[in-house]
């Protein structure tokens, strides 16, 4: 399936990739197990948003509640995540982790993208949300004053402008593998238009067919952003 198959593509998709836990118990495996066998699909998933041209992509690596689970499986996902944005990093895409950099649950080996690095032909924006709470990054908003003083004019701040995820814009798909029908905090400002499928198989078991059913139900919505 090519491109022009595809009346209309969003320009940036949400993931959020669900039930590696349950997959490494379905193959009688620890729960920790699941979330390497969760990197191939993240790439094969990469390869073919650059492949059909989509300009931006998030992925939800872990949240600041994923870090209340044991240990262990903190541990995992956490290694996961670090050896998913390696395996990115070096392709021809502009890469930023996006997660609460001070708090010790945030993998030190992943500091070096606090900041937008761009690889190669920069062919896609990826970003990626590490240690990330909704919570944490509208508190970059709240903790501001909603007004600048500007000489006798006060100026309202925006909130995209404002909270700690600015650089991510709005996000017009939303695929959730695992069955699961709820949004887990993700993104909740760029997420405010964005139409949301659900694959109900987990994770590690990713098909491209899931992607491409998922821009086929895509482009027959009715998008009006409230209009």
């Amino acid at each position: 399936m090519t491109k022009t198959k595809f009346k209309r593509l969003p320009r940036h998709i949400g993931v959020i990739p669900d039930g590696n836990r349950r997959w490494a118990q379905g193959k009688g495996l620890p729960k920790e197990d699941g979330y390497q066998n969760g990197l191939d699909p993240g790439m094969m998933l990469y390869e073919l948003c650059v492949e059909l041209g989509i300009p931006e992509l998030t992925f939800y690596g872990f949240t600041q509640d994923n870090t209340k689970r044991p240990a262990v499986q903190t541990r995992a996902f956490q290694r996961a995540c670090v050896d998913a944005v390696d395996m990115l990093a070096n392709r021809d895409a502009s890469l930023l982790v996006i997660g609460d950099y001070e708090s010790p649950l945030f993998p030190p080996q992943l500091m070096k993208y606090k900041q937008r690095k761009t690889f190669g032909r920069d062919l896609i924006k990826i970003n990626f949300l590490v240690n990330y709470g909704w919570k944490w990054d509208l508190h970059h908003f709240m903790n501001e004053d909603s007004t600048i003083n500007s000489g006798s004019v006060k100026i309202k701040r925006n909130v995209f402008q404002t909270i700690a995820s600015r650089d991510i814009s709005r996000i017009d798909l939303i695929i959730r593998w695992g069955g699961r029908r709820r949004l887990s905090g993700f993104l909740p400002v760029q997420s405010i238009y964005a139409d949301f499928y659900v694959v109900d198989d987990l994770w590690p078991d990713f098909q491209r067919e899931h992607f491409y059913d998922a821009l086929n139900w895509y482009e027959n919505q009715d998008i009006t952003l409230g209009g």
